[in-house]
């Protein structure tokens, strides 16, 4: 078994995370380690609230006795409220309850403390026998949130992942990034296999707190956010007590990248290993 129970693949978009992220879980699974992995925006996240809402009470009073009750069946409490799986309701009642989504829409002092308590929860309930392994969540979020979104600055986004690092303390967490110099022509690449992917992430950093800031305008704006964005992330994961790998340009080299991963995985392997399965993992 690794010593290291969470695995962590960040960087920017369309910097290969999900590639390495699924290329991690594959060198686990081949040492017959028992693998989670979870891929980013997935709906069944253990550390992360991508398509939910939340509802507090006050909020519930806003929808009918059917709707409250459909609410109430599938709703994990979180204090005076429930947080719900967006996918569990009808067309019409999830447009409803969409208007209460973490993430888009309620301050930081409410979504800050909601978001730490799923960090909580996951961590008191890991399999100790399982390595996890997600592509991103641990920086990308918390940096969308803190720096895009509300337009903090860098010591407000530290701090707060800062917290989630001594939460995940006990699983010995490792991050693997990737930083790209060309993100520009990176993007411009991936974004023709993404549909209009790239046209709404345009208007969610040119428009958000830190765009807004430095008035960003159309791609360059975008990019100039990107940029900005990795280079405080990196900032922060050097002042982190975490163990990480940089690894510069994946995309130039990658069989040099993977190497580098290839290598320093195995050099955190022991003798012990349990049952091979890769749940939620699908190789490519």
């Amino acid at each position: 078994m690794t010593k290291h129970r969470l695995y962590i693949v960040e960087g920017l978009p369309c910097s290969g995370k999900s590639t390495v992220s699924k290329y991690i879980a594959d060198l686990l699974a081949a040492q017959n380690i028992s693998v989670l992995y979870y891929d980013e925006g997935s709906g069944d996240h253990p550390a992360d609230y991508e398509h939910h809402s939340f509802i507090s009470a006050d909020a519930m009073c806003g929808f009918s006795a059917e709707e409250r009750q459909k609410i109430v069946a599938v709703g994990e409490p979180y204090g005076e409220g429930l947080v719900v799986d967006l996918s569990e309701f009808d067309d019409l009642l999830s447009e409803k309850l969409m208007r209460y989504k973490i993430y888009d829409f309620f301050p930081w002092e409410t979504e800050k403390p909601i978001m730490l308590e799923k960090w909580r929860t996951f961590c008191t309930n890991v399999d100790r026998n399982t390595v996890y392994v997600f592509n991103c969540c641990f920086l990308q979020n918390p940096m969308c949130e803190t720096m895009m979104r509300f337009g903090f600055d860098k010591e407000v986004s530290y701090q707060y992942i800062s917290e989630i690092a001594k939460i995940i303390e006990p699983l010995s967490p490792a991050v693997v990034y990737l930083k790209n110099d060309n993100i520009g022509e990176i993007i411009r690449q991936t974004a023709a296999q993404r549909g209009d992917w790239l046209d709404a992430v345009i208007s969610y950093h040119i428009n958000g707190g830190y765009g807004k800031s430095i008035s960003a305008e159309g791609f360059d704006g975008y990019i100039s956010c990107l940029c900005e964005r990795q280079r405080r992330e990196l900032d922060i994961l050097s002042r982190l007590p975490v163990k990480s790998i940089v690894i510069e340009n994946a995309h130039s080299d990658w069989d040099s990248a993977y190497g580098i991963i290839t290598s320093d995985l195995k050099s955190e392997l022991s003798d012990f290993a349990v049952p091979c399965t890769v749940r939620g993992y699908t190789r490519v």
